[in-house]
């Protein structure tokens, strides 16, 4: 089975400090709930926030850090990385287990299950709903049985299921966490509907199909995330790289649906430029606010760790970044990571 990790601060590299008692002073707080407080601090104890407010702390608390100016967001989460050993350096790890459900009677799936939960590993990874024309019966018994038996153990059970047929098997049966939109037909208003009201949480890769340059080679070429030629080699292609538009446009489909839209990569190249190319899509169709509440609370949402991560606020792991930039005059300045900090210790500081 393929590993995949669940990340949970995306952009970490060195390695960590002692210290897990911090104060950042001087900084421009994107707390990650709608609020902006333009000049403040944030003090940090045994890795949790215990202030954040206007101005300068009542007290301070370890290492004191003064922003100068840079802006202080949530740690990014990437919900669905794929990673060797050493390639990132920093953050949180949640690791998952692939389940290919072809290669499954319904009860062997069980034990697969019941072996993940033995290793530690409390999330499944993508688990493939065939996309066109759908899904079979057997890839529906088997994840059944999947789906019953992570309930029973504690197994979170996560479906790649990139079509509508796919997307709504899913939703019907039960599952709870969807790795990817649709990106092979158009999510209707009704379809939207029905996955928000399940309360079925789903994550992006809102980029899948858009053309990637510079990454694998400063050639000017469009290439897919493989590195190889756009549009050609697009997984389970539909033609003419039109997959771009349709992520975009059901992103917000079920966004404005009310469904609880995610983050991540699914990508194995650099982390920076995987962001980069997320938040170019993401821009096409959301608006600063709303990337802000997808890439912090939305995400800390479908990893079922809202009461940690994705905003600054009082009794959260203190997983931060100081930009250099306000994040609201534009995606780019997101891309401007000078310090690191996760729960109280600064991994990176790159002033």
């Amino acid at each position: 089975m393929k590993r995949i990790a669940l990340l949970a601060l995306c952009l970490g590299a060195g390695a960590p400090l002692a210290a897990q008692d911090l104060t950042i002073t001087n900084a421009h707080i994107v707390v990650g709930n709608g609020a902006v407080i333009q000049h403040g601090s944030i003090v940090v104890r045994g890795g949790r926030i215990v202030s954040v407010a206007e101005g300068a702390p009542a007290s301070t608390s370890g290492r004191v850090i003064d922003a100068n100016g840079l802006s202080a967001m949530p740690g990014f989460i990437d919900a669905h990385r794929h990673v060797n050993t050493g390639q990132i350096l920093g953050p949180r790890i949640i690791p998952s287990e692939r389940i290919r459900l072809a290669q499954h009677t319904p009860e062997s799936a069980r034990e697969a299950v019941r072996q993940m939960k033995a290793a530690g590993i409390n999330y499944t990874g993508e688990i493939s709903l065939t996309p066109v024309p759908g899904p079979t019966p057997q890839e529906l018994e088997v994840l059944r049985a999947v789906l019953d038996e992570g309930k029973k153990i504690g197994v979170n059970v996560q479906v790649h299921a990139v079509s509508s047929p796919a997307m709504n098997a899913a939703v019907e049966m039960g599952i709870p966490l969807l790795v990817h939109l649709p990106n092979k037909d158009w999510v209707s208003k009704a379809d939207a509907e029905k996955l928000a009201a399940a309360g079925t949480k789903i994550l992006m890769t809102i980029g899948f199909g858009a053309p990637v340059f510079g990454v694998f080679a400063n050639d000017n070429n469009p290439r897919f995330r493989d590195g190889r030629p756009w549009p050609d080699s697009i997984v389970d292609g539909v033609g003419g790289g039109v997959e771009a538009g349709y992520a975009m446009v059901n992103a917000r489909t079920i966004f404005d649906a009310g469904g609880i839209i995610g983050y991540c990569t699914d990508t194995t190249y650099d982390a920076l430029a995987g962001l980069e190319h997320e938040l170019k899509s993401m821009n096409v169709v959301f608006s600063i606010e709303d990337m802000i509440k997808i890439m912090g609370p939305n995400t800390a949402a479908y990893l079922g760790m809202e009461k940690d991560l994705g905003t600054l606020e009082v009794g959260k792991l203190a997983d931060i970044i100081l930009l250099d930039g306000d994040p609201h005059e534009g995606y780019w300045n997101w891309l401007k990571t000078k310090v690191t900090i996760k729960e109280g210790k600064v991994v990176v500081d790159a002033r």
